[in-house]
């Protein structure tokens, strides 16, 4: 029996390319096999004259849940070991996205959790539907983020609380807050996001790549890449900390239940659902 593949791709529309996650009974979870193939096809996207503009989105009830606990498997691309390996490795993908010539869309429905926020803050732009529900639960238990651009693009103190609470934020919220560009309707979010696709297309993609590279450099300007990397020192030193250690004991002994015993607490995200 032949597997589903765990990535779909597309072109939904002239000059637009879109990639879909596909792992929807794990809701979307990020195995090193699937971030591999995503940074693969943006890659070929990136590269491919009748592509302008490429658009991220998962299947099944949800953009991402994060990564994959169960399994996450070998990384996908090099990165020097030591204490920090997986957060320099996030970071590294981060700007792998930052630095493509092209524009790439995140298109946000359902849960967006810790992994798959980092995946979607990569991209340069957001749609998300209105009840999205995008957060970092792990910070409760584990660690601080892999990826902790959350002061840059949420300002001090929204960043703080959710980094003191591992809350969630709905989709209309990530737009007042400035992690994505604009709501919608959930049934309204597929056609919003291809429409602005396919206008963002019409601009020459020599231009777009200078446009696009502008906003970065000031960003970069102000210090984001630096301190991004940085950040990931902090989240080497959250590992070594009494709580996570005892909170990966419970990881080893079962995923679900752990997650759960994270959740019941603060009477959210997995638990919310029962």
């Amino acid at each position: 029996m032949t597997e589903d593949p765990i990535l779909l791709v597309d072109d939904p529309a002239p000059m637009v390319r879109r990639l879909t996650l596909n792992r929807p009974a794990k809701r979307n979870a990020l195995s090193n096999a699937l971030r591999g193939e995503i940074f693969a096809a943006l890659e070929t996207a990136d590269g491919d004259p009748e592509v302008r503009v490429v658009i991220l989105r998962g299947a099944g009830v949800c953009f991402s849940s994060g990564y994959d606990l169960a399994g996450l498997g070998e990384l996908p691309f090099h990165t020097a070991g030591g204490q920090g390996q997986w957060a320099r490795h996030v970071v590294e993908g981060c700007f792998r996205i930052w630095d493509l010539a092209k524009p790439v869309i995140a298109q946000v429905h359902g849960w967006c959790l810790a992994g798959g926020s980092e995946l979607a803050f990569a991209c340069d732009l957001v749609y998300c539907a209105e009840d999205a529900q995008i957060g970092y639960p792990a910070v409760r238990t584990m660690s601080p983020p892999d990826n902790q651009f959350h002061a840059w693009i949420l300002g001090m103190r929204a960043a703080m609380e959710l980094m003191l609470t591992g809350d969630a934020i709905s989709g209309t919220e990530a737009v007042r807050l400035g992690f994505a560009n604009r709501a919608f309707p959930l049934e309204k979010l597929e056609a919003e996001t291809l429409a602005m696709a396919e206008r963002i297309a019409k601009v020459d993609p020599e231009l777009a790549q200078l446009n696009k590279r502008l906003v970065h450099r000031q960003m970069e300007a102000m210090g984001l890449r630096a301190g991004l990397r940085a950040g990931t020192d902090l989240h080497a030193l959250g590992w070594h900390t009494p709580a996570s250690r005892e909170y990966m004991t419970k990881m080893r002994e079962g995923v679900k239940a752990a997650l759960d015993a994270r959740d019941t607490t603060f009477g959210d995200y997995r638990t919310k659902e029962g």
